[in-house]
């Protein structure tokens, strides 16, 4: 027992004591988390049949990583479509964390470009170019970029030199915005990551890059689930 714990107040002991306990069982799933990703890095599975993409599978049918999430929504494909379109991510508390945490982690500077909010409107002002559309049911986003390094950027490119590029040093990242009528009034969102890398330097950057920071990516990829589904809800109902 250090000096430092015996000089607490003995009603906060107990409180140090569980956030220290708390601290380090985080610390360890953490550890655990990013080894699992270490070792399962390269080895992303299709998905599901009623998941499958064919759109998405025109620019990246191979990857080595992917990342698929969905939700039920009350409300017509093309409403819901449109609603994820224009989710500002900004709202989320959680999501601003996440971005600040990796400013802080990779030493990055603070965008200084006022950037609008609507997520389409978002990312595509970052460099990220629309490969291809199904007007009220999908759209597909790509990018080369080099994601480890501390001021990222993301260079757009034509659907065609997309699929075909390969010079050495990046990775590519496809992603989904997709909404599949289940009914007149009911759809399932879905949104689907896939990265690849163009050569062996560049997969053991992002491979580390990944393990450690996934998390912090796959939450944002959460968090955006229920606000559109309400928001998307809302309109339909009014």
């Amino acid at each position: 027992m250090t000096a430092t714990f015996r000089a607490l107040h003995p009603t906060t002991r107990p409180l140090v004591r569980w956030l220290s306990i708390a601290a380090g069982a985080g610390a360890a799933a953490y550890a655990t988390y990013a080894g699992l990703t270490w070792l399962c890095y390269g080895h992303a599975s299709r998905p599901a049949p009623e998941k499958e993409d064919l759109l998405l599978d025109r620019f990246m049918p191979s990857y080595d990583v992917a990342e698929r999430h969905q939700i039920r929504v009350t409300a017509p494909a093309d409403i819901v479509l449109a609603t994820a379109c224009e989710t500002d991510l900004l709202q989320s508390r959680i999501a601003r964390a996440i971005f600040r945490a990796r400013e802080v982690i990779l030493g990055s500077e603070p965008d200084p470009v006022r950037r609008p909010s609507g997520l389409l409107a978002l990312t595509t002002s970052l460099g990220w170019r629309v490969l291809a559309e199904v007007p009220g049911r999908e759209v597909v986003l790509g990018a080369v970029t080099q994601p480890w390094k501390a001021n990222v950027t993301f260079q757009g490119l034509p659907a065609d030199e997309f699929a075909a590029f390969n010079e050495p040093g990046f990775v590519k990242i496809a992603w989904t915005l997709r909404a599949d009528p289940v009914s007149l009034i009911d759809s399932v969102f879905r949104t689907e990551t896939r990265v690849v890398a163009t050569d062996a330097s560049a997969r053991a950057k992002f491979r580390r890059y990944w393990s450690l920071l996934s998390p912090g990516i796959i939450i944002i990829r959460w968090v955006m689930l229920q606000p559109l589904k309400k928001e998307a809800e809302r309109r339909a109902g009014r």
